[in-house]
């Protein structure tokens, strides 16, 4: 049996319509070098969407794969759970260096470290004896992850309504205008500067910075999801630096390990921190963990890209990058049926339209990009453009140029 018969006979995909998959050849990835993917049968692509938003500085980038090695000969996992390891405490301390926080709690991924803050808020209002703050907040359109927790925060129907009868209730606002008053709530969650499975749509400017002072008035905590945004992708290390923000609670995931293996964590102030202290009988510990929480692979494979980011000056080679690819996503303003562009630091965005949704539009001009030699995924309409950070002039230039002409291929 061929491999994509295998893979249509055992496999269930995330975020797919099976019924169509199954019907087409699938790509099935062999091999990859810095942007570019190399499929079974030796066909080459640029990495249009650094393999779902996760991949900095490249496949195979030699030092992040060194690190690996080096720490697989060392030990690859041990407990978390009363134990502690070389490679956690390290990225602890250089996290906290740059996010300008004080804590780290490890887990897996995007979702499960907005679980951890959601939990972590709750259980700060209790034992700061404000049991009345149970309430948590989010945006209307945002995505913060698939786990029941991040489910509830997240707000777009196509994803989340079949879900609804297993989460908890949350007020959905617009803008901050719209945010409620009173003293029962816990903490508002946000993705700052830009939502991302939204269709990479864009706060405007001074919104975030008008939220924290929100939250310091109201006493909520502020929870910033930067599972997409954080490690470089906005233009800065983290989203909320740009409005000059600290937020009480942080998610990060994705970039963390430069797109090598599941990590993620949750970091916080030791305002947060220290509400959780106490004698063992006041049972104030957090009471969440993860079997494979600050797993030493992963831990050594973060450390590894973050010194890359310091090598390679990467978020300065990046304001060039940044410029070359708003422009060549700009190029595609008038082009007919495109109805917005959008572009944010290594993040640009088209989206056409209207079309309904069965029509499948954006599906189309991803799979017309696939056979130009770029692969990335669709949001609905809009079509999404996130090389890693690795990529050249020449190949972004390509990136761009392909995804003009596929919209012109498919929307006349």
């Amino acid at each position: 049996m061929r491999l994509a018969d295998k893979d249509h006979r055992y496999l269930w995909h995330p975020f797919t319509q099976m019924k169509d998959w199954m019907s087409e050849e699938p790509v099935i990835i062999a091999s990859a070098d810095g942007a570019v993917l190399r499929d079974t049968l030796g066909r080459e692509y640029l990495d249009g969407n650094s393999s779902i938003w996760t991949n900095l500085h490249g496949h195979r980038h030699p030092k992040i794969t060194a690190a690996i090695k080096d720490q697989l000969d060392r030990i690859a996992h041990s407990s978390f759970l009363g134990l502690s390891n070389v490679p956690a405490i390290e990225l602890a301390e250089k996290l906290c260096a740059l996010s300008k926080l004080d804590r780290v709690f490890y887990s897996d991924d995007g979702s499960t470290a907005v679980e951890a803050a959601i939990k972590m808020a709750l259980q700060y209002w209790r034992h700061r004896k404000q049991p009345q703050r149970t309430k948590f907040v989010a945006f209307a359109n945002a995505y913060h992850g698939d786990t029941l927790g991040a489910v509830s925060v997240g707000g777009i129907d196509l994803f989340h309504a079949t879900f609804k009868p297993l989460l908890f209730d949350v007020t959905r606002v617009s803008r901050v205008a719209e945010l409620p008053r009173g003293d029962d709530v816990a903490a508002v969650v946000i993705e700052p500067l830009i939502q991302g499975a939204a269709g990479m749509r864009l706060w405007p400017r001074g919104m975030l910075r008008e939220l924290r002072a929100w939250c310091d008035t109201s006493g909520a905590l502020l929870i910033a999801d930067e599972v997409m945004t954080g490690f470089g992708r906005t233009g800065t290390m983290f989203a909320c630096e740009q409005e000059n923000v600290r937020p009480d609670l942080m998610a990060v995931a994705k970039g963390l390990t430069g797109g090598y293996l599941p990590l993620a964590a949750t970091l916080t102030t030791s305002s947060v921190f220290d509400a959780f202290l106490g004698e063992y009988a006041e049972f104030k510990t957090f009471f969440h963990g993860h079997s494979f929480t600050g797993n030493q692979l992963g831990c050594a494979a973060a450390l590894a890209n973050l010194r890359a980011f310091e090598e390679e000056r990467t978020l300065k080679k990046n304001s060039v990058l940044g410029s070359q690819l708003a422009d060549g996503v700009a190029a595609c303003r008038n082009l007919p049926s495109v109805v917005d562009v959008r572009c944010l630091g290594m993040i640009g965005a088209v989206e056409v339209g209207p079309y309904p949704i069965e029509a499948k539009m954006g599906i189309k001009i991803c799979a017309a990009m696939r056979e130009r030699g770029v692969l990335t995924r669709p949001i609905g309409n809009v079509v999404v453009l996130m090389p890693p950070y690795c990529v050249t002039r020449e190949e972004l230039e390509k990136m761009t140029t392909v995804l003009r002409d596929s919209i012109r291929a498919v929307c006349g």
